[in-house]
């Protein structure tokens, strides 16, 4: 299971998206923009503020260029590997 922490005027969480639709993944968005107790969740869980926090079947991947460095490493592939297609 993917899950994003997101707002809606957020380029960078529209390109983990949009990374994450061509991969061919399936995510859960969570708009912290619109749920502050979400907001809150997303720091507790990820100890930072900054949108997108990405989590990969509970593992804290991080933001889009954190999850980016992994992808160009090789290891995104890994962590997926369980992931449902979309």
């Amino acid at each position: 299971m993917i899950v994003i922490y997101s707002t809606a005027a957020c380029p960078y969480c529209v390109r983990a998206k949009r990374f994450l639709d061509a991969k061919g993944v399936s995510y859960t968005e969570l708009r912290v923009d619109l749920d502050p107790a979400l907001r809150q969740q997303m720091e507790h869980k990820s100890q930072r503020r900054s949108v997108p926090q990405i989590f990969i079947s509970d593992h804290h991947v991080g933001g889009f260029d954190d999850m980016w460095r992994l992808e160009q490493s090789g290891n995104l592939d890994t962590l997926l590997g369980g992931i449902s297609p979309a």
